[in-house]
This record gives C-alpha cells, sequence and structure tokens, in this order.
C-alpha cells in the first residue's frame, strides 16, 4: 500500500485538484461488520443480515452490506490516503451525489480512491473541500459506492 499524499496546510490543497489519490489498500467487509451496522441503525433487512434466507432467496446468494455501511467506511480508509499537515479539525460537511452501483457481498473486499475536486476558501484561513470518493468492489465490474464528500478543512485554533 502506498503512502498517503502529504499536503502541507489548507492553503495548499488547491494545488492538488484534480490528482488522482490512492487506490488504498483492499479491506474485508464482515457479516459481523454488517450485523453491527444493522444493529446500530435499525436496518436489520433480511438481505443483510439473513445469511441463509439471504443464500436462498437473494439475488446476490449471499448477504450484501447495507449502502450507508459503505460510505461509512471512507473516514476510516480516507486518510490513508490524504494527510493535510497543519489542520486543527476536520468537520464533515455532507455529501452530494451519492450513488451505490453494486452492493459489497458479505466477506467482500473494497478499496478505496479519491480525488480532490473543488476547493473553496472560507473565513480564518479554513476550506471546504470537495473530494470525489470511489469504492471499488475487488472482481466487480462496477464500484459499490461513488459519492462527494465535502469537509470543512480548520487550522488549528480555529472553531467552526
Amino acid at each position: 500500500m502506498a503512502s498517503p499524499t502529504i499536503i502541507p496546510g489548507i492553503p495548499s490543497l488547491k494545488d492538488y485538484v484534480g490528482v488522482p489519490l490512492g487506490p488504498g489498500a483492499w479491506v474485508t467487509v464482515t457479516q459481523q461488520q454488517i450485523d453491527a451496522f444493522a444493529d446500530a441503525t435499525g436496518d436489520n433487512q433480511w438481505i443483510h443480515v439473513d445469511v441463509e434466507r439471504a443464500k436462498r432467496e437473494s439475488p446476490f446468494e449471499r448477504p450484501i452490506a447495507h449502502g450507508y455501511l459503505t460510505m461509512s467506511l471512507a473516514p476510516a480508509l480516507l486518510p490513508s490516503l490524504i494527510h493535510v499537515e497543519e489542520v486543527g479539525t476536520i468537520v464533515n460537511y455532507g455529501i452530494d451525489k451519492m450513488r451505490l452501483p453494486a452492493p459489497i457481498p458479505a466477506g467482500g473486499r473494497v478499496r478505496l480512491s479519491a480525488e480532490i475536486n473543488d476547493v473553496r476558501d472560507m473565513p480564518s484561513g479554513a476550506a471546504r473541500v470537495r473530494i470525489g470518493l470511489r469504492f471499488e468492489i475487488e472482481g466487480g465490474a462496477k464500484p459499490a459506492c461513488t459519492a462527494n464528500a465535502i469537509f470543512v478543512y480548520l487550522p488549528e485554533g480555529v472553531r467552526y
């Protein structure tokens, strides 16, 4: 696995617009993660948590990860792709254009690629950054998820 792209501070983010980040390492999405996500969110649909029924009735022939579980992997995987120095806080501002073209089967592996799409300056040296995310499924023809995540990067000592 490659090291993350190191960006030497918030003012330098604009220099990295359009630069590919990743892909990161493959990670396995386990049935235990799917079950824990179902418990945490209350989304206990059988296609996610009932292994035997999914084998019998699902078109995927086994349980699949929740789409929001896939997206929730971003905070864990993105730091392996990008590190911005001299940042005090990173705030999740939202998600635009999230799509789920293909499900991740339980036991399947995914990896994240990203690209900074846009950087907007904010007061006090902060920046609003739109990062395109792509979760690739090992052996899959389509990605599991594509989305534009928006983060606000705040310098050390600056409050949101």
